[in-house]
């Protein structure tokens, strides 16, 4: 916070995502919204990442770790070994972002599939596992072998368990799935006994530990709320498949929390759950709703209810929109990216 106003991290990007980044920025900037926040920009462009050598990005951490909330456009990871790399690793890294949460909701207007209703949030490990693992090969031809060595922590199993809880708690859902305890017992079966005792310390919250195979088939045949916690690797598939189960990669928001070391909540960055689109790049044809609901879920985490308030209201007016027929070609529709805006800044005005 500074003075009245509340200051929120904007973090640039690259290609669809900056633009999709602009369309947020229009609904923090109107008038109902835009007095009561401060916006502090960080350029993390691929051209700036690399001229700085990651500077920007560290910058960017130190930033939002102060204001304790982030926007972030999506930005370009190079795949050449030696360039910048991600980003978001180092974002993770230095705001104690342990948690990702994705949550696939009725669009309305838009059939999901698979007979799915109720909304299905993913609360996934953020580091570690398969991401950021060492890789070698040894030998050759067809006895060539691939080793990779992961890691996981009781920390970070703790807190994608006790978030998943938490989240269950207040929203009335079921916390559902979980890792292949079963066959990885010593690795997997470390988030599986925090899962377990998470729910000994929520005992209201409705508790249904499943394989994470068994977790994939059985979501397309429930019709309850649920609430599923997950390894990095796992989350990152899942939660995929339940957006895409909604209508859209473009219909949800995508958070990442941080926390202190003694694990209480300091930082929020909301996300589009989808990348920078370079085949949709200046074709004014991308789906901005992601990043609106984005800007929505910001605002429902800001510490004042005005700015709560704002936030649900922008969530209504962005699903209001799509429900009355403005919708972009992902979803069936003709509209173009600034005309879907437009719509939803006229039912906030």
């Amino acid at each position: 916070m500074t003075g009245s106003l509340c200051t929120i991290t904007v973090l640039h990007g690259d290609q669809t995502g900056e633009e999709l980044l602009k369309e947020a920025l229009r609904i923090l900037e109107s008038p109902r919204i835009g007095s009561r926040v401060q916006l502090e920009h960080c350029d993390l462009s691929l051209e700036r990442r690399r001229e700085s050598d990651n500077e920007v990005v560290h910058e960017a951490a130190r930033r939002m770790r102060r204001s304790g909330l982030g926007l972030k456009a999506a930005t370009v990871t190079p795949e050449r070994a030696g360039d910048v790399g991600s980003p978001n690793a180092i974002l993770r890294a230095e705001v104690g972002g342990d948690v990702i949460v994705r949550t696939g909701r009725r669009i309305p207007g838009v059939a999901p599939l698979g007979g799915v209703h109720a909304p299905i949030t993913v609360v996934r490990m953020a580091v570690d596992d398969a991401y950021g693992a060492r890789e070698w090969r040894e030998g050759e031809g067809g006895d060539e072998v691939a080793f990779r060595t992961t890691k996981i922590t009781r920390e970070r199993c703790r807190r994608v368990a006790e978030y998943a809880f938490g989240y269950a708690e207040r929203t009335g859902a079921r916390v559902f799935g979980g890792p292949k305890y079963t066959v990885s017992p010593v690795y997997e079966g470390m988030l599986k006994e925090e899962m377990d005792r998470a729910a000994r310390r929520h005992p209201e919250v409705g508790y249904e530990p499943q394989l994470i195979d068994a977790t994939f088939a059985l979501i397309l045949t429930r019709d309850d709320a649920l609430v599923i916690p997950t390894l990095n690797r796992d989350g990152d598939l899942l939660s995929d498949m339940v957006l895409a189960l909604y209508g859209t990669l473009a219909g949800s928001e995508s958070l990442m929390i941080g926390f202190e070391e003694d694990g209480r909540q300091s930082v929020v960055m909301a996300e589009a759950p989808h990348g920078t689109a370079p085949a949709l790049e200046g074709r004014h044809i991308a789906n901005p709703m992601s990043m609106i609901l984005a800007v929505a879920a910001l605002l429902e985490q800001a510490p004042t209810a005005e700015l709560a308030a704002c936030g649900r209201m922008v969530r209504e007016a962005t699903l209001g929109v799509c429900g009355d027929g403005t919708r972009t070609a992902d979803l069936g529709g003709m509209a173009r990216t600034e005309e879907f805006t437009d719509e939803v800044l006229r039912r906030i005005a």
